[in-house]
């Protein structure tokens, strides 16, 4: 009898044990690796409608943006990564140039063909425009997401060109969502003295928490114990560890300028974690929660407002 309740017990937990490893390559599918670029980590059917909704409404202005777009003479470059991936932007050189360039971050499956908006701004401002497909989207390679933490040193690779190949002295870094995150742990890394300052626009703390909130927001699932064992499989899978991939503790070392933008109607990535990111931050930094402002909609809401700071912490991070 004591033979037979051994071996049920031991069945069960090989059983749940077989079900987590299942599970957590699973989540990693869904979450870090690009193969399933049809699946969307980030909201569901609501914002979907809702994304629908609002660009039926601002047809005109999409397409007045297209047309913008279309008659800019972007340029394709390339960089090789530290390991060995071959990354690729788009390239905007301004024809009135003000000496200044910015680095355009995307978010979670995003493209550098996004952020016309935010482009056709600094664009008009005069600045020269780096926008990178991140490694796992666009036309870089990579087959898994890094979510901030393998980019940073991407990131790292681009300012290089942009210093030695197109011979730039004013780099500012600014990004959204995800970028957001991966501009926020570039911070903590030993940047050249062309870098001026960095704008982070709704990035999150942390891969772990983020994933965590993701795994209730969607799902309704705990975090515990699927996100060990998804951070074990993208471990061994992709190379890092959700709990390193901290943008918390990569601002800590931050010595630049920082702006951080979010809104306070963030659902995706919590408010909350803005406030916990600029109070950890070195250096000297801002940071302003946007009234009425949804994931990534700072721009769209207060789009005045935004322009107004963007410049104003710019002029100031150049007295630094």
């Amino acid at each position: 009898m004591k033979k037979k309740i051994v071996w049920i017990v031991s069945s069960l937990l090989l059983l749940s044990l077989l079900g987590l490893i299942v599970a957590g390559n699973y989540f990693y599918d869904v979450a870090i690796n690009r193969s399933n670029e049809a699946v969307e980590l980030y909201g569901g059917t609501e914002e979907a409608v809702e994304a629908v909704s609002a660009l039926e409404e601002e047809q005109e202005k999409l397409e007045e943006l297209q047309n913008w777009t279309s008659k800019r003479d972007f340029q394709e470059v390339e960089v090789k990564s530290e390991d060995g991936l071959t990354l690729r932007a788009q390239y905007l050189e301004n024809e009135s140039p003000n000496g200044k360039t910015v680095i355009l971050a995307h978010g979670y499956k995003g493209n550098s063909e996004q952020m016309p908006e935010i482009t056709r701004f600094y664009y008009e401002e005069g600045y020269n425009i780096l926008k990178p497909d991140a490694r796992g989207h666009g036309k870089s390679e990579g087959d898994y997401i890094g979510y901030g933490w393998d980019d940073r040193l991407d990131v790292k690779k681009w300012i290089g060109f942009l210093v030695d190949e197109k011979g730039q002295d004013t780099i500012f870094l600014h990004g959204f969502s995800m970028g957001a995150a991966t501009v926020l742990m570039t911070s903590g890394e030993e940047l050249p003295e062309e870098v001026k300052g960095i704008i982070a626009d709704s990035g999150y703390t942390s891969v772990d928490e983020e994933l965590a909130h993701q795994l209730k927001y969607l799902y309704r699932l705990p975090a515990f114990p699927i996100m060990d064992i998804t951070g074990v499989v993208t471990k061994v899978r992709a190379g890092y560890s959700f709990k390193e991939a901290s943008a918390l503790e990569q601002v800590k070392k931050n010595r630049l300028p920082l702006f951080i933008i979010h809104g306070d109607k963030d659902e995706l990535v919590p408010t909350e974690m803005a406030n916990r990111l600029y109070k950890a931050a070195g250096g000297v930094k801002e940071l302003w929660i946007v009234p009425g402002a949804g994931h990534t909609e700072g721009f769209t809401v207060q789009e005045e407002e935004y322009k107004k700071r963007i410049k104003g912490f710019i002029a100031e991070a150049m007295k630094s």
